[in-house]
């Protein structure tokens, strides 16, 4: 059994309430397997005798037929709804990791590749579910009942049907392990087609700018066709197996039926007993050999399974401490948060690394922000500057240091309580395929429609809102397709107006825009952290000078910006203390 098995199994109550069920009707299913060869072996021989059949008897194998009809209808329906119980517990425990997976964590993975996982990947859990798990549970209970009753019947042939049915479990496995391989290889082909595919219709217009969509049209024609091969290669090794096993257990059960049959010529044999042989020795098999064609039909399940449960196990950085999610771990109480109008921001000697960088992207680095001051930072891109908000966030753990809220470590709070309290615009803000008052909306979702024109209007955006075909509620693309940057970048600060946060992180709000949409952003910037303790990304100085103090990153280390107030001047207290950094 693989290791996702054994997951599945033990991490999901509904599998293993499945497997029991199962078992229990494979057994009752076992037990009219033999009572339907008993009644139908004495009708026979009755019949050859030339005795009429017995209304009694016949009443039996008509109630038998009808009991295996409704047992097989009965295991399907329960196999349905396990499968379907099994899927959303699954999908549940993924987009709850997902979602307490950090921003940067997220956006380093193929969105494209998460999505087919989450959708037709768990869907492909179903031939394990329904097929090859209530399978296996008669396999491990039919061919011992039906091996009891032979031996009980005609001890000679019951042990032809011991010695050759290990043969069809050997030959299954040495064709299992081949066929594990190429699946595996053939869900990690559709999981990287999904991905580009996907990357593809994302970057379309910068293909199109560029003249390379029909470059990455061969480049997908390409990737689908590598699939189509390896899913070919599946297949033609599962229908070979199938043959394998078909003529295994074909010659098992000649090698059964050949002696019973000049055993009977020779009169050393009654005919009802002949009879219930013959009908119960290809019943011993074929729990076997459904089980072999159950299992290529369940391995891309378990590909994507084990998928999974990678994803589960997936530690963020810096948590190297964590528990394996198998096993239950308390949660910790949170310490109630402290109030943003007042709390004194803090880092202290944090260090952060990034997986796919050597050199830390911030180093023993200390700062304090204190209540209502106005933080600039700047430096180089790459110097660290996004990460910083990241840790004030949340979204990034420090590998070493601590982040505190006034005095409070800020991993001991609660987040969303904690981000309740803060508004983030980032550089690139993200617009759903909504209305734009549902996307400012988003800021506080009970907000009234004459709040999200008040917050439009504070950002400067309700001149371009207004003009829309239907106002706000003009519905955008993906993306926020159908403005431009400047415009997404005002409707992300809308969102910061609405939500009325007192602790503000800007990161490079007027970046990537003309001179006339940085003006305009940088006047509702500057109105939007007033009162408000703030921290803001700025690579342009339209935003410096309305910053208390400005900190300049370079390479992960923080220093006092030379441009800052004149040193000559005695700065407030709060400032000087503030420019204690190392």
């Amino acid at each position: 059994m693989k290791p996702a098995e054994r997951r599945l199994r033990r991490d999901l109550p509904v599998v293993r309430r499945h497997l029991t069920t199962s078992t229990a009707l494979a057994l009752a299913g076992a037990g009219l397997v033999i009572g339907q060869a008993v009644l139908l072996a004495g009708l026979l021989a009755d019949g050859f005798a030339g005795q009429r059949p017995r209304a009694t008897a016949l009443a039996a194998l008509t109630a038998v037929l009808v009991l295996r009809a409704l047992l097989a209808w009965a295991r399907g329906a329960l196999a349905q709804r396990a499968a379907a119980e099994a899927k959303r517990a699954l999908r549940e425990r993924l987009a709850a990791r997902l979602r307490h997976t950090g921003p940067h964590r997220l956006a380093a993975r193929r969105h494209g590749e998460t999505a087919t996982l989450l959708t037709r990947g768990l869907d492909t859990l179903d031939p394990y579910l329904t097929g090859y798990l209530p399978t296996m549970a008669a396999t491990a209970v039919v061919p011992l009942a039906v091996v009891g009753w032979l031996w009980w019947t005609d001890w000679t042939s019951a042990l032809i049907v011991v010695i050759t049915l290990p043969l069809i479990p050997v030959f299954g496995a040495l064709v299992g392990m081949h066929t594990a391989r190429r699946t595996a290889r053939q869900w990690r082909l559709l999981a990287r087609l999904g991905g580009h595919f996907l990357d593809v219709v994302a970057g379309l217009p910068t293909l199109r700018a560029f003249g390379r969509e029909h470059h990455q049209t061969g480049v997908v024609r390409e990737m689908a066709d590598a699939h189509r091969r390896a899913t070919m290669r599946t297949l033609r090794v599962a229908f070979l197996s199938s043959l394998v096993l078909e003529t295994v257990a074909t010659l098992s059960v000649a090698l059964v039926a050949v002696p019973v049959g000049l055993r009977l010529l020779a009169g050393e044999l009654d005919l009802r007993t002949a009879l219930v042989v013959l009908f119960l020795a290809p019943e011993a098999y074929l729990p076997l050999r459904a089980a072999g064609a159950a299992f290529h039909d369940s391995a891309e399940g378990i590909a994507v399974a084990e998928r999974v449960f990678a994803v589960l196990d997936e530690e963020e950085p810096a948590a190297t401490h964590r528990a394996p999610s198998s096993v239950p771990v308390p949660a910790p109480v949170p310490v109630p948060v402290p109030d943003a109008r007042t709390a004194r921001l803090r880092l202290d000697g944090v260090t952060v690394h990034h997986p796919d960088r050597t050199a830390p992207a911030l180093d023993a680095v200390s700062l304090t922000v204190h209540p209502g001051e106005h933080l600039a930072l700047v430096g180089p891109s790459g110097a660290g500057k996004s990460t910083l908000l990241a840790l004030f966030l949340g979204f990034t753990a420090p590998g070493s240091g601590r982040v505190l809220i006034d005095g409070t470590d800020l991993a001991a709070l609660d987040p969303e309580a904690w981000l309740a309290q803060v508004a983030w615009v980032p550089q690139r803000p993200h617009l759903f395929a909504a209305s734009v008052a549902d996307n400012i909306r988003l800021g506080r979702p009970d907000a009234t429609d004459a709040e999200v024109r008040a917050a439009a209007r504070a950002a400067c955006a309700d001149g371009f809102a207004e003009a829309l075909p239907q106002g706000y509620r003009t519905l955008l693309g993906e993306h926020g397709a159908g403005l431009s940057a400047g415009q997404r970048q005002r409707i992300a600060l809308a969102r910061a107006f609405l939500k009325d946060a007192p602790i503000l992180l800007l990161d490079e709000p007027t970046a990537h825009l003309d001179a006339q949409s940085e003006a305009a952003v940088a006047r509702a910037t500057a109105d939007l952290v007033r009162g408000r303790t703030a921290i803001v990304v700025a690579h342009r100085a339209s935003l410096l000078p309305h910053a208390d103090r400005i900190v300049t990153v370079r390479t992960g280390l923080l220093d006092p910006d030379p441009a800052g107030p004149d040193p000559a001047e005695p700065a407030p207290a709060t400032e000087r203390e503030g420019r204690v950094l190392s």
